[in-house]
């Protein structure tokens, strides 16, 4: 008896719980994914040089009561078979506001889906100029050679490529060198807090440099403080996203011109000097 107990605690209980792990996870997603997927909300992205914003980045919105972050949703949606198709409620969500703002719009893919041709098919659909695919760093490309040949057409139609969460997880510089992104997103673990921690800005310098240096713009996540901002925008990085521009939101919350104090360098790529205004501002 006590032989069998074992076997069932280490063999069948675990199989067990996974199929009551999976049929939650299909019974909260299956009404969201009926309903025509996760509400979608715009954050702006703002060109550190002159506070012009120029682009959006789409984000996913669950119901609140799950207390789940989008990734952790989009992972278990994966993990009971689905995931391909919450990606896409999400991205023909996130596409429909291609017509309601100017500017791109940011749709986060993964690899997986980016590699489907259902998922071609309907970035078909799309103004490409108006795109910019970013490929999270939490998920390992299996076939960089599969993926440029895939996107290969996309881009030379004029949609951009962009590494999403660089700094955060196991693969962010593999990516940029096999894929030769057109834009590099720090994640927001190296940008909050940078004014004030040498190690972050030092990281983000040289994170800055490797992204210019292969034609990458670089976009800084989860800027909260004008301090940041500015510290970020000496280091060369060419726009900002985060609460200190504006929280995810609805379309119409969106501005075109961001606050004067937002305008931080005459030119980040070519090394402008900040003016009086913007260290006044920090001191």
């Amino acid at each position: 008896m006590e032989v069998l107990a074992r076997v069932a605690a280490t063999v069948i209980e675990p199989g067990v719980q996974e199929r009551r792990r999976g049929d939650e996870i299909r019974a909260r997603l299956t009404p969201v994914m009926s309903s025509g997927g996760p509400t979608v909300v715009l954050q702006p992205i703002v060109s550190l040089s002159s506070g012009r914003r120029l682009g959006a980045e789409a984000l996913s919105r669950f119901p609140r009561e799950w207390s789940k972050a989008p990734d952790v949703v989009f992972d278990e949606a994966a993990s009971i078979g689905v995931g391909f198709e919450l990606e896409i409620l999400a991205f023909r969500n996130a596409a429909a506001h291609l017509w309601d703002v100017p500017g791109y719009v940011a749709i986060n893919f993964s690899p997986a889906t980016l590699l489907d041709s259902r998922c071609l098919e309907l970035l078909a659909d799309v103004p490409a100029e108006r795109v910019v695919l970013e490929l999270s760093e939490h998920e390992a490309v299996r076939d960089y050679d599969e993926l440029a040949t895939v996107l290969a057409p996309l881009r030379e139609a004029g949609m951009r490529l962009a590494i999403d969460d660089v700094g955060a997880g196991f693969s962010s510089l593999r990516h940029i060198v096999q894929t030769a992104p057109d834009m590099v997103k720090l994640d927001r673990t190296i940008v909050a807090g940078v004014a004030g921690d040498r190690v972050l800005r030092t990281l983000a310098g040289s994170l800055v440099e490797f992204a210019h240096s292969v034609g990458a713009l670089v976009v800084a996540e989860g800027i909260e403080t004008l301090e940041d901002a500015i510290v970020l925008a000496q280091a060369g990085v060419d726009c900002g996203q985060g609460w200190f521009f504006g929280r995810p939101g609805p379309a119409d919350a969106l501005v075109e011109i961001y606050p004067l104090e937002t305008a931080l360098l005459d030119d980040p790529i070519t090394g402008g000097a900040f003016g009086a205004e913007g260290v006044d501002a920090v001191s």
